[in-house]
């Protein structure tokens, strides 16, 4: 079994009022992740019920709110139970569906999943104010992938792992650079078989996201866009050529990448900045929520040692930690640039402390002219150069740079 991390943060939401919204991309075991829910509650002797929208039955308990509430009370009773909605972005409406039977406070508890589009579709976050917290479920992350392969045997210690089983470890990151975190993906054993998993995930998205909820007219300019990011991940994006090159308007790609965006295919990174007239302010990166998904789209999945080597793709693994880290710290991630190509990787801004991070794969020698620079401008008490296994340190000025092996993060207080 795959064991997901959020599981515990639900669990223990499932006591309050509040619904429990998870939202991720397709096929990232949103559904899976209810249906385990759903089993603890049912083995404590707990009522539930299951309505999936993509299944035509269950389809008509949603032509109104009044349908709905008789079809709950109908299986669970009066007095109360635990209600699993599944694929909510096929409501019309469906914030303002969920806040009407919210406010009715019934004696139910509403845990529903939805994809991405459900917020570009419904504006949920306005309709469900005060009435919601989200859970966002993405593809398996790195530790859940080697809890997974090592049958969970040091999911409580993990760094003990990384740290003894160096060879293994070195073998694990190069399966997930190539093929990703998609569940289904990661349980098939073949690399032919993770290939047509992959291929039906990504049609999938375009047809059922893209095409028909989003109602998308250029599915082949919004491919080419994907496929085009994919291959400029970790590099300034310039609106005006991607817009020249796939033959769209920058203010259609401007709506496309805001959709690939909240449909949980990549992410913008924008730079941080103190001083305008010598730092970039404007020009955004990219990088992928999935590994995987990201080399389909350039057609080097589960061959990238082959192709580009592993420098931009071990970088997005190392942002995707740091993002899932912070994400509910308050803390906000960047990068920096300078007008005269000074850049460091990641910056991450925590109230007034700020923390640089260099992400190198290959050897490593000695810092960069362009990290030495930002910390002689910045003065941070802390700065770190992310590997892949190498571990040292040293003084700059009065900062501290941490050489740490990339696994560290996950205990590394940033």
């Amino acid at each position: 079994m795959i064991n997901r991390n959020l599981l515990k943060e639900i669990r223990k939401h499932l006591s309050k009022k509040e619904i429990s919204l998870i939202v991720g991309p397709r096929q990232a075991g949103k559904t899976t992740l209810m249906m385990i829910l759903k089993a603890e509650l049912e083995k404590k002797g707990d009522p539930t019920l299951f309505l999936n929208m993509d299944i035509e039955r269950d389809l008509r308990f949603f032509a109104s709110q009044e349908s709905l509430v008789r079809k709950i009370e109908l299986e669970l009773g009066k007095k109360g139970g635990y209600v699993f909605i599944n694929e909510i972005q096929r409501k019309e409406n469906a914030g303002l569906f969920l806040k009407g039977i919210y406010d009715m406070n019934l004696p139910y508890k509403l845990i529903v999943s939805g994809s991405g589009s459900l917020e570009l579709k419904e504006k949920i976050h306005e309709s469900l104010v005060g009435r919601k917290r989200i859970f966002e479920l993405n593809t398996l992350s790195f530790d859940e992938f080697v809890n997974f392969k090592t049958n969970n045997k040091y999911s409580s210690r993990l760094t003990e792992f990384f740290s003894l089983e160096k060879e293994r470890t070195s073998e694990l990151l190069i399966e997930y650079l190539n093929f990703g975190g998609y569940p289904r993906v990661v349980l098939e054993e073949t690399a032919k078989e993770k290939r047509s998993i992959i291929d039906e995930i990504f049609r999938s998205y375009l047809e059922k996201d893209i095409s028909f909820l989003l109602r998308v007219e250029r599915i082949d300019a919004f491919r080419n866009l994907v496929t085009l990011l994919a291959g400029q991940i970790g590099q300034l994006i310039n609106l005006s050529e991607i817009s020249n090159t796939i033959g769209i308007s920058v203010l259609t790609l401007k709506n496309y990448l805001w959709y690939g965006e909240k449909t949980f295919i990549f992410n913008r990174l924008l730079p941080y900045f103190s001083n305008i007239r010598k730092e970039i302010t404007r020009s955004p990166k990219i990088y992928f929520f999935d590994l995987g998904l990201r080399n389909y789209c350039l057609g080097i999945f589960g061959t990238v040692a082959k192709s580009v080597g592993y420098g931009h793709v071990f970088e997005n693994l190392v942002y995707n930690m740091i993002r899932q880290r912070i994400q509910t710290t308050g803390s906000s991630l960047h990068f920096w640039r300078t007008k005269d190509k000074a850049e460091v990787d990641f910056i991450i801004k925590k109230g007034d402390r700020i923390i640089p991070l260099e992400i190198k794969y290959g050897k490593i020698n000695k810092i960069s002219r362009s990290f030495r620079s930002f910390i002689e401008r910045y003065h941070p008490s802390d700065a770190y150069i992310v590997t892949p296994e190498y571990e040292s340190g040293m003084d700059v000025h009065d900062t501290q740079v941490h050489f740490i092996p990339f696994w560290k993060l996950l205990g590394v207080e940033i």
